[in-house]
């Protein structure tokens, strides 16, 4: 009998867990294993792939829109495929290359397939089928271990159980064309982003939400904003949770039954959401607690219960943002390498963006919480359209909005616009650090006529005691 492999280091999982063993791991033997591609999502099916779509679609809506500014453009053709090519023509590659790379590295053994703890810092490790996968199923040991599993779509089980086709942000991107009707399930952000994608590059695009808005995780105005706009754009429905499995027709057509009645589709899109792999790793025979929604518990230093073991990223944190995931494996890192002088994570003030049509970004507190929690606050909303980089661009629904303290304190900022994404990030460097509103407005200068003007003025129209401005 062959004795157990046994490994200075295991991870698990090759998104944001790949990036830990750096030069200074050499001389450590480690331990890689990966069931999917090598990459993880954000790099194969999320935040890479899904903005070079975007980008397309956004230059796409410009040129619809550019009459508005004298100039007379239309789109010609979508190729899809050549978009598509584009994409994954220089993902894959990458892929392959980190795969390629780890497994001829020396003290680096990848082990291609499915882990589930078998004991303390144990795991059974299931072969991937396929030319590519292990030969046979090995069980693996390791002085530490770290739990870098990801998710995965949620899928309701209503869908899930028909037999009908479906896609998820998984596999919608590699679609050889383009619907011409596309029903997409969820309101969040995933939907809202699939849906600017596939509508500006050709699909009728139905939006159905079991909610009363979209984007509920957003400051309440801006969802609301964003659920009107979105209704002029697409066919928007409210509250239609499915009530049945959905159908397939002898030609194709999909039918999704929902509270707002049947919707009638060429291809169904379901983007409901995210779940934790820790399901499929049997934490519990690992000494692994996990949150009641399937989040493994980590403290401050990303240590699990488990001795010898931490976990990172979406399998554990409540945020799944590929910026946490790596902050988190910098923290990782540095413990593994200093278990002396741990670090703490940092996640009082994590910022995300929705890159949708028109973008969102939001960092803090939002108005309903401070309302919900009974602290204090002022609001200011300043419209892109009140500035004159805002006139250059015909903007007549962009804005921002500053959640302070009555004294000043920033507590929240919610964009809408576009380059949202971009323009909040002077209100998270404010926030993170303690900058309080009439320094940020008056203590600097605001280059005119640039777009963070609309960030000067949001800031000055904020309502504060007087004796703090």
């Amino acid at each position: 009998m062959e004795p157990v492999p046994h490994h200075d280091l295991v991870i698990i999982g090759t998104g944001s867990g790949n990036t830990i063993p750096d030069e200074r791991f050499a001389g450590m033997d480690v331990a890689i294993i990966e069931h999917g591609v090598y990459g993880g999502t954000c790099l194969n099916v999320g935040c890479i792939p899904t903005k070079m779509y975007v980008y397309a679609a956004d230059v796409a809506e410009t040129i619809r829109h550019a009459s508005r500014l004298g100039v007379d453009a239309s789109v010609d053709k979508i190729r899809w495929t050549d978009i598509r090519d584009r994409v994954f023509g220089r993902i894959d590659p990458i892929s392959a290359g980190g795969q390629a790379y780890r497994q001829g590295q020396e003290g680096t053994t990848v082990y291609l397939g499915h882990a589930r703890f078998a004991g303390e810092r144990e795991l059974a490790v299931t072969p991937t089928e396929g030319p590519t996968g292990n030969r046979a199923p090995v069980t693996v040991t390791g002085d530490r271990v770290v739990v870098a599993a990801g998710a995965r779509p949620a899928i309701p089980e209503v869908i899930a159980s028909s037999g009908v086709p479906f896609h998820t942000s998984d596999d919608v991107m590699r679609l050889d064309e383009v619907p011409r009707r596309l029903t997409i399930v969820g309101g969040g952000y995933i939907a809202a982003e699939f849906a600017h994608v596939f509508s500006a590059l050709g699909s009728e695009v139905t939006l159905a939400t079991r909610g009363p808005a979209l984007l509920r995780d957003q400051d309440e105005e801006i969802s609301a904003r964003f659920t009107e706009l979105a209704a002029q754009r697409w066919n928007v429905l409210l509250e239609a949770a499915p009530t049945a499995p959905p159908e397939q027709r002898a030609d194709g057509t999909i039918v999704l039954h929902s509270h707002q009645g049947s919707i009638e589709g060429d291809a169904l899109l379901v983007a409901t959401g995210r779940i934790p792999n820790s399901d499929r790793l049997d934490a519990a025979a690992g000494g692994l607690a996990l949150h009641p929604d399937g989040r493994i518990v980590v403290d401050e230093q990303q240590r699990t219960t488990a001795p010898g073991v931490w976990a990172l990223g979406d399998v554990s944190s409540e945020f799944q943002l590929k910026h946490v995931a790596n902050h988190e494996a910098a923290v990782v890192r540095h413990n593994l390498l200093h278990p002396d002088e741990p670090r703490a994570t940092n996640n009082a003030h994590v910022p995300s963006a929705v890159f949708t049509d028109p973008q969102i970004a939001s960092i803090g507190l939002r108005e309903q919480d401070c309302r919900d929690r009974g602290i204090p606050y002022v609001c200011k909303t300043q419209r892109y359209g009140d500035v004159a980089f805002g006139w250059a661009m015909e903007d007549t629904t962009g804005v921002v909005k500053i959640v302070a303290s009555p004294d000043g304190t920033l507590l929240g900022a919610h964009l809408m616009g576009p380059e949202a994404s971009s323009l909040v990030q002077p209100l998270i460097q404010a926030i993170t650090f303690g900058l309080d509103a009439r320094t940020m407005a008056e203590k600097q200068y605001w280059i005119h006529p640039a777009l963070p003007e609309v960030i000067e003025n949001a800031l000055l129209g904020l309502a504060l005691d007087p004796e703090n401005w």
